[in-house]
């Protein structure tokens, strides 16, 4: 029997497999997200969607309707039952980090879980990963409301991406990956979420306001000013809170999430 190497990449096989049906419903539904967010560089003045009140309802719906339709495009190949339990548990230990760390200059640890989650046990159960432990934590804090959605699609995002990144050998390198993806991801959700609520934050007439109809390149100079005043000291804290976990805890989960994945048989041992 061969011993396996020391520090080299681990053959994975994804916990929730991406066959060729939910790839692309996971693709379409990426891209309705994106317009979703970014709703407010292409509606029209007096459009249904330049409401402050319709808006956030109607595009909470949409964006609840496109998980669904991937989370059943993920089961119609059978949902591992030892998946889902690994997924259950990471998605309550998800739960209870974020309120603990959430709502101090931007720290949010739950970012790790969702970039670790997704490294070992693949792209599509990162996807669920990060769907499922926003829904749970907003559950468990009563933060439910028309930003759940946008937040659940957004934190999936991260989980998804940590599950597409390349191999490389254990140890610097791979830390190094995941902390660089970690903070790009978390600055990103940042963003992400700052477009979604951008235009009902101002009033009209601010130099940061949104101007429904506006040119985008005007609107993109209104929102990044809106961005670094309000939002960007969170951010850089939530990306700096992930990249120091997962250096300084990632080479004590990993190998943990790995043993799990191995004995669950989702990887080769």
């Amino acid at each position: 029997m061969t011993a396996p190497v020391r520090g080299a990449s681990t053959p994975r096989t994804d916990a929730i497999p991406l066959g060729a049906r939910s790839a692309v419903v996971l693709a379409l539904a990426s891209v309705v997200g994106v317009l979703a967010f970014c709703w407010p560089l292409l509606v029209d003045p007096g459009a249904s969607l330049d409401d402050a009140t319709v808006a956030p309802l109607v595009l909470g719906v949409v964006l609840l309707g496109v998980l669904a339709a991937v989370l059943v495009a993920f089961g119609e190949g059978g949902l591992d039952v030892r998946a889902v339990a690994m997924l259950g548990l990471l998605a309550a230990v998800g739960a209870v980090l974020r309120p603990i760390s959430a709502g101090s200059a931007g720290i949010e640890t739950v970012f790790v879980l969702l970039v670790l989650g997704g490294r070992v046990f693949g792209a599509g159960f990162g996807f669920v990963l990060g769907a499922t432990t926003l829904l749970a934590s907003a559950l468990l804090t009563g933060g439910v409301g028309p930003w759940l959605p946008f937040q659940m699609l957004a934190a999936s995002w991260v989980g998804l991406g940590a599950g597409l990144l390349p191999p490389v050998r254990r140890g610097w390198r791979e830390s190094a990956l995941l902390g660089g993806y970690g903070a790009l991801a978390a600055l990103l959700f940042g963003v992400a979420m700052n477009m979604s609520f951008w235009p009902f934050t101002l009033g009209v007439g601010s130099e940061l306001s949104y101007v429904a109809g506006a040119p985008v390149a005007e609107n993109l100079a209104r929102f990044v000013a809106f961005s670094a005043a309000t939002s960007l000291g969170w951010d850089v804290g939530r990306a700096v809170t992930t990249v120091l976990g997962i250096v300084v805890v990632g080479p004590v989960v990993l190998p943990l999430l790995r043993r799990a994945a191995t004995r669950a048989r989702f990887t080769s041992a």
